[in-house]
Order: C-alpha cells, then structure tokens, then sequence
C-alpha cells in the first residue's frame, strides 16, 4: 500500500484524536473516581479525611435487594418512554407546521420557541410555579371560571400523579423547541422535486410522508431521540425544584434526585456512586439500539 493511500485511510481516524483526547481527560478521572467510590464505604467521617473502607460488592448488593431503588427505576423509565414519545412527536408536527405556514407566522413561532428554549431553568420553573400555584395560580383560576370548583385551592404538587404531570409539562415545553428546530432543519433537506413528482403521481400526502419524507430525515430523528431519552432519564433540575416547593420526595424520586438524595441527603456517596454507574449501564442499554441503527445508515 503506497504512503499516499495510507495517508488518506488515516486522515480521517487522524482528525479524531484531539476531540477523542479532550473527552478521555475530561471524563477519565471523574468516572474513574466515581467507580472507585462504588466499592467503599464514603460517607461523613471520609470528607473529614478519614479512610474508606473497602467493601467490595456490598454497595451494589444493597442496591439491587432494595425495592425502592427499582420503583425509582420503573418511575423513571415511565417518565422518560411518555416525555420523550410526546416531545418526539409534537416537535416533529410543528416542524411540518413551520415548513408549512407562510413567512411571517413561522418566524412568530421560531422565535416563541427560541425564547422559551434559551430561558434559564430557574427563570422557568419560578414562572410554571406561579402557574401552578395553590391560591393565586393562573391555572386553577381557569379552571374554576371555567366550572372545575374542585380546582379552587387545588394543590398540583402533593399527588404523585399531578406532580408527574406538571413536571411533564414543563419538561416537554422545554424540550419541543430542540426538536421542532432539528427536524425543521431536516426538512429543508427534502427535495422538492422528488414530492412534486410523487404528487403527479397521485400519493397522497400520507404516503410521501412515509416514504419519501420520513426516510429523508430518520438520521436526524434517530439522533434528537437518542438525546432526548438521555436527557428525560437524567433529569434533575426540574424534579428537585418542584419537590422544594412541594412536592413529596419519597413518592417524586427519579433517578437524578433519588441518587443526589443518597450522596447529598444521607451521606452515603459509595451507594450514590453505584447508583450513579447503575444509571450509566442502563443509559447505554437503552440507547445501543439507536446507535446501531446510525451505524448501519452510515455505509448508505
């Protein structure tokens, strides 16, 4: 094989060192330091330099034999499967809303969503939570004018099920602007050509939805839901704040706040690192199929 073949065979691999260097320094140590931690015992008394005891497996095995880690696992997993299907798909509709609607209405939109992307967590959870409040809340105020009497003083937070529900409000309102945007993005890439001579053709508006333009953009649909169940899984900010202002902890846990319990709230940072690398493994079972899809799509 001559030196100029080798070199173009290499280049590309060659370009991938810097960005496959900064990612093994940045997370090499925290994840190393995380794993160890998972096999001692760390509590109180180590952050005043006391030494960790090593105690193997026991940190897992505690896990695993306790029930409530898995409530807070099937919790989770429900969480995610609903926010992340209904983010997924209502992105997508108003991606083809925007490629749809003239000049003027689609930049209204882009530029709503944009800011209600680009507001800071904190910024939005204080303003979802005036929404939602008890006794002033604009929420069960239209509901009452509305007839609900039920609503009047209606507490959102102190049921499991409505806190799921207002956390999944806010959370997909947060997210659908990525993916409308994404798949926008995507949709700009279909050949108009190709859907002008299907229409000829007579396919209706289904049919070149589904084969012509869902093809073109499942790369990138692939992606945004890979992200968007990371994401989902891992959520934190949003949980935490709204079980400080009222919600029920021990009925509210995801995994997030359920591992920041252990470490933070019980000192017990050996069984929140297993936790921690639990979470890990289980991200990567649930996005590997994903990932295979995108290595098969790349020879095409």
């Amino acid at each position: 094989m001559s030196s100029t073949r080798l070199r173009r065979k290499a280049g590309p691999y060659a370009l991938l060192v810097p960005a496959t260097l900064v990612l093994f320094v940045g997370m090499a140590y925290p994840l190393g330091r995380q794993l160890m931690l998972s096999f001692h015992e760390f509590g109180r008394a180590q952050q005043f330099g006391q030494p960790a005891p090593w105690v193997g497996l026991d940190n897992y095995r505690e896990l695993v034999t306790d029930r409530t880690m898995w409530t807070v696992i099937a919790r989770s997993l429900a969480f995610c499967f609903v926010n992340a299907s209904i983010t997924m798909v209502l992105g997508t509709l108003i991606a083809v809303l925007m490629k749809r609607v003239a000049t003027a209405p689609r930049l209204i939109l882009q530029i709503s969503m944009l800011l209600a992307w680009a507001m800071p967590v904190i910024a939005a959870m204080t303003a979802w939570q005036w929404l939602f409040d008890t006794r002033y809340g604009l929420v069960n105020w239209s509901l009452r004018k509305l007839g609900f009497a039920s609503f009047d003083g209606h507490n959102w937070l102190i049921d499991p099920l409505s806190f799921f529900f207002v956390a999944s409000v806010i959370i997909i309102w947060m997210s659908v602007p990525f993916v409308a945007f994404t798949a926008y993005a995507a949709l700009t890439q279909v050949s108009e050509e190709t859907l002008e001579a299907s229409h000829l053709d007579g396919a209706t508006a289904t049919q070149r939805f589904r084969h012509i333009v869902y093809p073109t953009i499942k790369p990138v649909l692939t992606i945004v839901a890979l992200l968007q169940i990371v994401w989902d899984l891992r959520v934190f900010a949003q949980i935490n704040f709204l079980q400080n202002v009222g919600g029920t902890p021990s009925e509210t846990h995801l995994l997030g706040t359920y591992i920041y319990s252990l470490g933070i709230g019980q000192n017990d940072y050996g069984s929140a690192s297993a936790m921690a690398m639990f979470v890990l493994v289980l991200t990567l079972v649930l996005t590997v199929r994903y990932v295979w899809s995108l290595l098969k799509e790349e020879p095409r």
